[in-house]
């Protein structure tokens, strides 16, 4: 046979197929990839479930889970069901393939290739805009658990009558359920058009008609669908106007309705909603006269209603009605918008009172009396002591303070408080052991009393060491859980922890009962794939017993076991029943107050304290609110990490929805025990919410309110030169009219635009007061110098020039402390420490006190008014603000024998040492006995002792001082200021 030329002749290679053990090997490596992957993505939703379960949290978890598969579920099968059936249907509906035009027979190609496919391509279709829709309903956890949970505000709004839970619950639910109904039309509408087209049922260049019989009733009907979602939307665009955010040049930022939407935007929509229903009905109707003509003249007449009565006739109205007069047009709005925001951030009861900046005192020395009772004045400020903590309360590098401390109450005292943490990046050595086995932990609580300082400018300190001993009674130091403690740690297994170096290493091995167990394999691996670690699945440092700790930040895990909560910024520790606990205020909010102005809470809670410091800003699940409620109040052991939730506010609506959707995670209020609500306080983020609010809404007559003439703000901090808000202050004090002193916290105003003092505000902050809650507001009514003023008024003066001269030329820098602010007699009485700090010295010093009594009533050449003065301690200040010589009268201490005369000058100084003897021997006595209530009370006699002692020696000197007329002789020593006593001495050991 001749050669065909099929190619080169010779041995044909034969490509075989692999052997049945490739194959198996194959298989096997492929089901090992998707195990692997399946093992990937299920070790997230393990160790979550493993940590709430810890946490004795597990019902949080499970019930946030099964409610988004709930929801991705249902919605995602009801987008793949609605897609997919107009899909089906289209196809369903096609017409027969007859003479066949260029067009068709253009797409005549792709129905050929989809034929083989068609049922694959509609479950991907489908499948794919299931999975999408599923995902994006999930997210609305929050709006539908508070839906079916939502309980009555039991308040109307006043524009519709209808509950505040209706704007607050509802609302929101039917806004998400409009547009999941849009979307899925929108989507059918799309697939089912081009169904039709790729199978002929619409043409686009075809002569004839352009659409089938089928096409055109099964697309009207879908656009009948979309202009009914339309009208059921210009139906809850009505109440959403009670809502609706917009600018108002008398307020900026403005909610609810104003006088056009009342008269033209709600007409509007209600005439717009019927010519909706209408249009719809139309295109309903197309089913049976098969013609698009009615319903696109109909929806055409919608879209210019839309532009007419919706755009048009409201701009007419606002021009020509609302303009001309708009103060009088508005009054009725603006006086529902006053009330409904007081209401929504319970500053409703908050009523200015008029304070007029005029002392009410002539007398000397009863204002220097009054100014020792006015206030408890906080010499030690927790923003700039942080280092002089760190430099003699460190010990180690590998402990760390937080660059802010807290102010707390020990034995009705305000007290400065840090906690020695755990600082990952002073370990000695850094390594995977070292970090997260062998240093686990912080170590003992720091306090220091917050009125004075040493002789030297350092804090006194009742609570110190390593480990600490003081006037706190014996309590568990060990800090496992804390606001720098963001890694992770395994506890409890065969690698002992370092506990503490102090006369050489102490190690120990934690007991608590927090943490996931590490003792199996499958959790060991889960955890090396969730940390991406892989040293934790085969690490022979772990065994028995082995606990991981993670989420270790109080706010972290309060967030974490009640989502639904928004974090205040500080979380402060304070010493309760023998452990370190982490108070964490937190808050309820909506965006849904009808009428209530809205606020930015990330904005608002910036202070000069907060500003770049993530650790105290607030962590808001909306950003956006128009209500807040310090609803609950947590806890969380800086040692087991044990979380708990107690409800504070126990008439809150959205806390009851919240209590009804996760029950059991909230504890009643009854539940709160004496010792920890000693240490609650107002938060700092909610007072901050409300003194914004305050700058305007003090104001409650409507047209003073639209003219913005009494309109405040909250003044930059004039000790901060980043221009950022003042900060609130906690301060112990009387606000004028009461008899004794308060813990609180208070903040200044000043008017828009002017420096001088506008307002002065005060909440009480003492969780044990009657009046807890309480807000006083001051409204200055006479021209009195303002913060800024009188720090300005401070820096000119010719001595604090020649401190700043000889600290530079001592190559040192000045810092300026909180600048306080007291009401006295009619006046206002400024405070402010001033510190000191080398250029090779590691910690400031408090050198000087700045004291200024400012009195719009200013008699010419009266210098005991309206006078900044500059001194080494706050006595010497309040002398001589008030022109008093000498120490401020005070009250001589008792006696300690009742029945005999009290003694004075070297017989005072000798008794008071042997008091302090006495206590001291007492204290030691009751030390090694346990008796932590006499050890106590041993304490306080001990530091008063020690004042007396201070006081006498004080007084002793100055009188071998001076002349015979009583005049101070040179050279003579000053007067020690009350409070600057040396430091107690400290027990050996113990608690």
């Amino acid at each position: 046979m001749p050669d065909r030329g099929g190619g080169p002749t010779g041995p044909r290679i034969r490509v075989g197929r692999p052997s049945r053990r490739a194959r198996t090997l194959l298989m096997t490596l492929g089901v090992l990839a998707v195990l692997a992957m399946l093992f990937v993505m299920f070790a997230g939703f393990w160790t979550d479930w493993l940590w709430y379960r810890s946490v004795n949290y597990s019902s949080v978890f499970t019930t946030t889970l099964w409610t988004k598969i709930g929801l991705f579920a249902v919605f995602g099968l009801l987008m793949a069901v609605a897609v997919g059936l107009n899909i089906w249907l289209a196809h369903r509906l096609r017409p027969p393939l007859s003479a066949m035009s260029l067009e068709q027979q253009s797409l005549d190609r792709y129905r050929m290739g989809l034929a083989p496919y068609k049922k694959w391509v509609l479950l991907a279709i489908t499948a794919l805009v299931g999975l999408i829709a599923g995902a994006s309903a999930s997210g609305q956890w929050r709006t539908w658990l508070m839906w079916v949970n939502g309980v009555s505000f039991g308040q109307k709004d006043p524009q519709f009558g209808l509950d505040v839970s209706f704007f607050a619950f509802d609302l929101p639910w039917y806004r998400f359920m409009l547009g999941f109904g849009f979307a899925a039309t929108v989507l059918s509408l799309i697939a089912a058009a081009l169904t039709h087209y790729l199978y002929g049922g619409l043409r686009i260049t075809s002569p004839g008609a352009r659409a089938t019989a089928a096409a055109t009733g099964h697309l009207s009907v879908l656009l009948g669908v979309f202009v009914s979602l339309k009208a059921v939307a210009y139906w809850l665009d009505r109440y959403g106007l009670a809502v609706k955010s917009s600018d108002f040049k008398a307020t900026g930022n403005w909610t609810g309705l104003r006088y056009v939407d009342a008269n033209a935007y709600l007409p509007a929509k209600t005439i717009l909603f019927c010519i909706a229903v209408i249009c719809a009905v139309l295109f309903f109707a197309t089913l049976w006269r098969r013609t698009w003509q009615l319903p696109v003249i109909g929806f055409g007449l919608m879209v210019l209603s839309a532009i007419l009565i919706g755009g048009l006739y409201p701009a007419i109205v606002q021009k020509f009605q609302v303009q001309p007069n708009e103060q009088a047009k508005e009054a009725p709005y603006i006086e529902k918008n006053i009330e409904a925001t007081r209401k929504a951030y319970d500053i409703d009861q908050t009523k200015p009172e008029n304070y007029s900046g005029k002392s009410t005192v002539k007398a000397k020395d009863k204002l220097r009396a009054d100014a020792d009772s006015a206030a408890s004045y906080r010499l030690v400020d927790p923003n700039i002591v942080s280092p002089t903590f760190q430099q003699l309360e460190q010990r180690r590098k590998y402990y760390q303070f937080p660059t802010t401390l807290d102010v707390d109450r020990y034995q009705g005292k305000d007290t400065v408080i840090g906690l020695r943490e755990l600082n990952i990046k002073g370990i000695p050595k850094r390594n995977w052991i070292n970090d997260h086995f062998t240093y686990t932990h912080g170590y003992g609580a720091i306090m220091a009393t917050g009125t004075a300082t040493d002789a030297n400018g350092s804090p006194i300190f009742t609570e110190s060491g390593l480990p600490t001993s003081g006037q706190t009674p014996k309590y568990e130091q060990r800090i496992y859980y804390g606001e720098k403690t963001e890694q992770y740690s395994i506890v409890g297994g065969p690698q002992k922890e370092l506990d503490y170096e102090e006369n050489g290493e102490k190690t120990t091995s934690y007991k608590g009962k927090s943490g996931i167990n590490l003792g199996n394999a499958f959790n060991r691996a889960a955890y090396a794939v969730a940390f991406s670690e892989p040293q934790i699945l085969y690490s022979g440092a772990i065994g028995d017993g082995s606990r991981i700790l993670y989420n270790r930040t109080p706010k972290q895990r309060v967030e974490a076991v009640a989502p639904w909560l928004t974090i205040d910024g500080d979380a402060y520790p304070a010493v309760i029943d023998g452990r370190i606990q982490w108070i964490v205020d937190a808050y309820t909010t909506t965006n849904g107050y009808p009428y209530a102005s809205r606020t930015t809470l990330g904005d608002t809670t910036t202070d000069s304290l907060t500003a770049g410091n993530q650790t105290r800003a607030v962590v808001a699940q909306q950003n956006q609110v128009n209500y807040i409620r310090n609803s609950v109040k947590a806890t969380v052991d800086a040692y087991d990490g044990t979380v708990k939730l107690y409800q504070w506010d126990t008439k809150d609506p959205v806390l009851k929805t919240w209590m009804k959707a996760f029950p059991g995670t909230v504890e009643p209020k009854t539940a709160i025990g004496a010792d920890l609500r000693e240490h609650l306080r107002y938060p700092q983020d909610m007072f901050k919410v409300q003194r914004e609010l305050l700058t305007r809404y003090h104001v409650q007559d409507p047209a003073q309110f639209y003219s913005g003439s009494d309109a405040w703000q909250v003044p930059d901090d004039p000790t901060n030169k980043d221009g950022n808000a003042v900060p609130p202050y906690y301060l112990s004090m009387k606000m004028p009219g009461d008899t004794k002193q308060e813990f609180s916290l208070t903040t200044t105003f000043t008017p828009n635009g002017r420096p001088n003092l506008g307002g002065f505000m005060a909440v009480d902050a003492d969780a044990n007061s009657k009046d807890y809650g309480r807000i006083r507001l001051l409204r200055v009514t006479q021209d009195v110098p303002g913060p800024a003023q009188v720090q300005n008024k401070l820096n000119s003066l010719p001595s604090v020039a020649q401190f700043v001269r000889d600290l530079k030329g001592a190559d040192s820098d000045i810092q300026y402390g909180n600048l306080l602010t007291v009401p006295l007699d009619g006046g206002f009485l400024y405070v402010e420490p001033i510190y000191a700090q080398g250029r090779n010295a590691l910690y400031p010093l408090m050198r000087k006190v700045a004291v200024s009594y400012v009195d719009a009533d200013q008699p010419e050449g009266d210098t005991t008014k309206d006078t900044t003065v500059f001194e080494d301690n706050l006595a010497k200040a309040l002398n001589a603000v008030f022109g008093v010589d000498g120490e401020a009268p005070t009250t001589p201490p008792p006696p300690s024998d009742p029945t005999k005369p009290p003694v004075t000058g070297e017989a005072a100084l000798q008794q008071a040492i042997a008091d302090a003897q006495k206590a001291f021997a007492d204290s030691e006595a009751a030390l090694k006995k346990g008796d932590w209530t006499a050890y106590g009370k041993a304490q306080d006699e001990l530091a008063a002792a020690l004042q007396r002692v201070a006081d006498a020696d004080a007084q002793r000197k100055a009188d071998a001082g001076k002349n015979a007329d009583g005049k101070p002789a040179a050279g003579a020593a000053e007067p020690a200021a009350p409070g600057a006593t040396a430091k107690p001495a400290e027990p050996a050991s113990g608690g």
